[in-house]
C-alpha cells in the first residue's frame, strides 16, 4: 500500500510539475518586439502577418511606433525584448545601459537619396553653389551628406548652402518655391516626390556615394535589430528562432514586393500601398550578421562619432555589442 501511495504521490507531483512549466512555457515565451514605422521595420511585416495567421513558430507581441522616443524607456525598463531601430541610436542604448544590449543584425542599408529636378548634374562635386534640402539637421542624415560632400571635395559650410526642414514630409514642397533646390530626401519620402514631380529622378544615390568614399571600410547601415542582454541570456532558443524566422520575413520582403507593400499599408507603416510598392526596392532591406555586421556598421559609427560623438552616445560601443561576431 505504501509503495502504490509513494508511486501516486510522484505521479501527482511530476503532473503539477509538467502543469508548472506548461504554464511558464505559455506566459514568458512570447517575444516582444518594437519596430518604428517606417524602413527599419518594413522587414517584420511578414513577420506579423505570420503572427496573425497563426504560421509563426513562437509567441510575438509586435508593437509599431512612431518615434524612438516610445521605444527607448521600454527596452531600458525590460518591457520590450528586441526592436528595431537606427544603428546609431543601437549605439547609444548600450551605453545608457551599460553594455545591456546587442545588436544582432543590421535590417536597413541607406534610405536617402539626393533628388534633381531636371539639372544635369553628373556628380558630387558638381554640386558646387547648389541648395540642398534636407531633414534630419543634428543627426545622421546631417553627417551622412556631410561625409559624402567631404569625401568629394565640398565644404558642406562654403561650397554648397544646406538649409534643413523640420520634418521629412516639409520636403514635398521645396520645389514649389525653390526648383532649381536639390533635395534629400528619406524613404518614402523620396519615392513620393518623384512620383508627384514630372521633372524629377535621383541623382544620386547616398549609399552607394557612401561607399565609394569609405573604399569599402565601411557600409552605410542605418537600421539594426537589438535585443536585450538579459533576455538572449534567458531565452537563447527563442532568440535564435526569431533571428530564423525575421530573415524568413525580409526575404520575402524582397521577393514579394506587392504583398509586402500591401502589408505595410495595412499596419500602418506606409500611408499607401502603391507608395510603399514603389519605395520598397529602395529602402535598402537587408539582413546581415556577424562579423560581416560588425566590420561594416563599426566603420559607420565611427563615421558618425567622428562627426559627433553624441550621436552614438558619447563613446565607440565596445566588441560585445556585436552579436555573434
Amino acid at each position: 500500500m505504501m509503495k502504490k501511495l509513494t508511486s501516486l504521490l510522484l505521479s501527482v507531483v511530476l503532473l503539477v510539475s509538467l502543469l508548472a512549466c506548461g504554464a511558464w512555457a505559455k506566459t514568458n515565451s512570447t517575444v516582444r518586439v518594437a519596430g518604428l514605422k517606417g524602413p527599419t521595420t518594413m522587414g517584420l511585416v511578414n513577420l506579423l502577418a505570420m503572427e496573425e495567421n497563426g504560421t509563426a513558430s513562437q509567441k510575438y507581441d509586435l508593437q509599431l511606433y512612431g518615434a524612438a522616443d516610445e521605444i527607448v524607456p521600454k527596452l531600458i525598463k525590460g518591457q520590450v525584448d528586441i526592436a528595431a531601430i537606427p544603428a546609431n541610436l543601437a549605439a547609444t542604448l548600450y551605453q545608457k545601459t551599460n553594455g545591456g544590449i546587442q545588436v544582432m543584425a543590421v535590417n536597413t542599408l541607406g534610405v536617402l537619396s539626393l533628388l534633381g529636378n531636371g539639372q544635369e548634374i553628373a556628380s558630387i562635386a558638381d554640386l558646387a553653389g547648389k541648395i540642398i534640402y534636407a531633414s534630419g539637421q543634428g543627426a545622421n542624415p546631417e553627417y551622412i551628406l556631410r561625409y559624402v560632400l567631404n569625401g568629394n571635395g565640398l565644404d558642406p559650410d562654403k561650397d554648397v548652402t544646406i538649409r534643413f526642414v523640420g520634418e521629412g514630409s516639409e520636403l514635398l514642397t521645396v520645389w514649389q518655391t525653390d526648383p532649381e533646390a536639390v533635395i534629400m530626401a528619406p524613404q518614402p519620402v523620396a519615392t513620393s516626390i518623384l512620383m508627384q514631380n514630372e521633372n524629377a529622378r535621383t541623382l544620386f544615390n547616398m549609399t552607394d556615394e557612401w561607399g565609394r568614399v569609405s573604399g569599402g571600410d565601411s557600409t552605410l547601415m542605418m537600421g539594426c535589430v537589438i535585443v536585450r542582454n538579459e533576455f538572449l541570456q534567458e531565452n537563447p532558443g527563442a532568440v535564435a528562432l526569431f533571428l530564423q524566422e525575421y530573415a524568413a520575413s525580409i526575404e520575402k520582403a524582397q521577393s514579394d514586393v506587392e504583398g509586402t507593400a500591401a502589408l505595410c499599408e495595412q499596419y500602418g507603416l506606409i500611408p499607401k500601398a502603391a507608395l510603399a510598392q514603389k519605395a520598397i526596392p529602395s529602402c535598402g532591406l537587408t539582413f546581415v550578421t556577424g562579423a560581416e555586421m560588425k566590420s561594416a556598421l563599426s566603420g559607420y559609427l565611427q563615421v558618425m562619432f567622428d562627426a559627433d560623438p553624441k550621436s552614438v552616445g558619447g563613446a565607440m560601443p565596445g566588441d560585445d555589442f556585436y552579436y555573434g561576431a
